[in-house]
């Protein structure tokens, strides 16, 4: 990766990385660093792209703006299940959710589907 040029920086979730990597390979060889980073997202992805993306639209509109895209996939990509994580997640962010916030972020996050991949 030494010389290259960053074009842009967003946030993705790791579904969106892992599905960008597995058609990437289908035509390309992956360097060390992207099978690496192919392996890591195969492993904790839990959500599919399309579920994660709504996931992060369905929050960011939610909430008058206090939930950022940044916080908004960083809760996608790890899916909380109990306020414990949510403070967790929210412990070094400049963003103050009360308990009745968190608990509907909780229920959010609960409508969607965990996937377990065995394809391994």
């Amino acid at each position: 990766m030494i010389g290259k040029k960053t074009v842009s920086k967003e946030p993705i979730p790791v579904a969106k990385v892992k599905d960008i990597l597995q058609e990437f390979s289908e035509e390309n060889e992956l360097g060390y660093e992207q099978n690496l980073t192919l392996d890591h997202v195969s492993s904790f992805s839990k959500l599919t792209q399309e579920d994660s993306l709504k996931l992060i639209e369905e929050l960011t509109g939610a909430f008058d703006g206090k939930i950022t895209e940044k916080i908004a996939v960083h809760i996608a990509d790890l899916l909380p299940q109990d306020l414990d994580d949510m403070r967790l997640l929210f412990a070094k962010e400049r963003v103050s959710l009360n308990k009745e916030e968190m608990e509907e972020i909780l229920n959010i996050v609960g409508k969607y589907d965990i996937i377990i991949d065995d394809e391994e």
